[in-house]
């Protein structure tokens, strides 16, 4: 999401509708289309009126107009959307801030029990020794059997400074009670940052929430001491956050008093041009910035500024596409509505939505800019970039896929208690960054799955099934059976070879499990560096001044992992690396 910092403002009882109409005066003012608008906004009125006054049953008022106004900003875009006072601080929480009063814990529900899913470094939870998979039995004395998820949450948030009463189960060992005193939980924009491979440093920017770019400032600072070769700015999975910080951001590493993005809508009064306005910090050093498919909106305005600046090289997959800014706006009784306001455009002039709300379908869906009407554009260096599909990397890495296998480990929890299980009886694994299981570790996991539930379907299967279904619907099953059952037994044979088939990407996902057991996030990302592929690529590609300097001046093609990137890439590839 791309919005902008807006001070909240508390209303104090005016009528609901007549806040909203003057909302639309204000917008619309008095002309041609002021009736239409009044004439409207009585209708609604009306129609609210005499269902609450006659419907056969009682009604929820709140939640009918809710769904009212719901429905009919259904028809714009998923980000234009009506907050209730209720929802305000869940809001914040998610859009402006990360900041809230608990233990530094995330859960999860099974089978009607909670389990403690991930442990934050440095709050409450984990200096008081709460693990990864230990059963949260009890909060003051609350029982929380058949709790939901939100009903958990609400109770393990408050005051900070205010103690909380945990009652806590670990495996086959007695419940134990833990007095904890919840702190101010603030988690970070920057969830890592130091060295890698080849003396290149790393920041991994997870969101572009308040203060995010202070946190790139420090972790940017933090890596200079080690003189390093280049930079990794890790944009990956990224959904974006606050524009102004995304500008931010860019300043960092591009000059004084240059354009990074402009926004522009229907109210001239709301288009903006957002310009460097610092020193950078860091103008020199080679520069990568790694996207993916889920690389959206403020991750996009930077990856974008800086590749039409032939700042830094792209490497990864083709970014979302989500080129809309949206703006808060009070309403009575303290809700607001968020509202898609303007495109941006980075520097060199294009807007990466792909998207079109604009013209939907007949049915109501939504299609991709097409082809046809996607345009070329220049970076500062004169490369050529499209508009309408997201940012195009100038090194494409294929994203692998986990097989089914793997994707049922981790869904059926497996993955999560086997290393669960391993942190009992292994007090430390040394540096994550080094940590691999060994054969007979992998073996002990196989065991450990013996009689586990992790059937799964694989696409052949899914295809021969519906081929049995197909062929019986047209009464032709009987004469293909006997190749259909011989068929079914190959492929239940085979399947029995996946856990050695698919070895070293199941180890992968254990080896960054069981990291995090022990050093939690940090954990994760460092156990998985060493088969991180987008990383080994974007140290390579510094490596290679020639490359980067061919590649900043737009000259020639080349290939990472069978894929040629060349400029007509952006236009024409439309679907081998936009979804996951």
């Amino acid at each position: 999401m791309d919005t902008e910092k807006r001070t909240w403002v508390n209303y104090r009882k005016p009528a609901f509708f007549a806040g909203i109409f003057a909302v639309a005066v204000a917008a619309w003012g008095f002309n041609d289309d002021l009736f239409q608008i009044t004439k409207n906004l009585d209708v609604f009125a009306s129609v609210y009126k005499e269902v609450n006054i006659n419907y056969v049953d009682d009604i929820n008022s709140a939640k009918l107009v809710k769904t009212g106004v719901d429905a009919m900003l259904e028809g714009l875009d998923p980000y234009t959307e009506f907050v209730p006072e209720s929802e305000i601080e869940d809001y914040k929480l998610h859009y402006v801030s990360t900041q809230y009063g608990g233990i530094g814990a995330s859960i999860f529900i099974r089978d009607n029990k909670v389990y403690i899913a991930d442990i934050f470094t440095g709050f409450p939870a984990q200096k008081a020794d709460i693990r990864q998979g230990d059963q949260l039995v009890k909060i003051n004395d609350i029982d929380l059997t058949a709790k939901t998820n939100d009903q958990v949450s609400q109770l393990l948030k408050g005051s900070k400074g205010a103690t909380i009463r945990l009652l806590i189960k670990r495996g086959t060992e007695a419940a134990v009670e833990k007095n904890l005193i919840r702190d101010e939980i603030r988690q970070p924009n920057v969830v890592y940052s130091g060295m890698v491979d080849g003396n290149m440093g790393y920041i991994k920017l997870n969101k572009f929430l308040e203060n995010s770019a202070d946190e790139v400032t420090t972790a940017l600072a933090a890596i200079k001491k080690n003189n390093p070769s280049g930079i990794i700015l890790d944009l990956r999975s990224n959904g974006g956050g606050i524009l102004q910080e995304a500008v931010k951001i860019v300043n960092l590493f591009v000059a004084k008093d240059i354009t990074v993005v402009s926004q522009k809508g229907k109210v001239k009064e709301k288009n903006f041009t957002y310009n460097t306005v610092a020193t950078p910090m860091e103008p020199n050093l080679p520069l990568v910035v790694l996207v993916n498919s889920r690389s959206a909106s403020a991750s996009e305005i930077v990856a974008g500024a800086l590749q039409d600046l032939d700042r830094a090289i792209i490497i990864g997959q083709r970014s979302y596409g989500k080129g809309l800014v949206q703006q808060t706006f009070n309403l009575p009784y303290n809700s607001l509505v968020k509202i898609t306001i303007a495109k941006y455009f980075v520097p060199s002039g294009r807007c990466v939505q792909a998207l079109d709300y604009a013209h939907r379908k007949d049915d109501g869906s939504v299609l991709k800019v097409a082809d046809s009407l996607m345009h070329e554009f220049k970076t500062k260096n004169g490369r050529s970039v499209y508009d309408g599909s997201g940012v195009y990397p100038d090194i494409f890495v294929k994203q692998d896929r986990f097989a089914n296998i793997t994707q049922t480990l981790v869904s059926k929890l497996l993955i999560f208690d086997y290393a669960t299980q391993y942190r009992t009886t292994h007090p430390q694994i040394g540096d994550p960054r080094a940590f691999a299981l060994k054969d007979a570790e992998y073996a002990d996991f196989t065991k450990y799955l013996a009689g586990k539930n992790y059937n799964y379907s694989t696409f052949s299967e899914k295809i021969l099934d519906q081929l049995k279904t197909e062929t019986t619907k047209e009464k032709q099953f009987p004469e293909i059976q006997a190749e259909y059952d011989v068929l079914k037994a190959k492929m239940a044979a085979s399947k029995k070879n996946d856990l050695q088939l698919h070895k070293e990407e199941i180890k992968q996902v254990l080896e960054n499990e069981i990291a995090s057991r022990y050093f939690y996030e940090k954990g994760r990302y460092e156990a998985n560096f060493k088969y991180d592929k987008e990383l080994a690529q974007a140290v390579k590609t510094m490596q290679d001044k020639m490359q980067l300097a061919s590649i900043l001046k737009g000259e020639g093609s080349f290939k990472v992992i069978g894929k040629p990137v060349l400029a007509m890439a952006a236009k024409n590839d439309d679907k081998d690396d936009s979804e996951d």
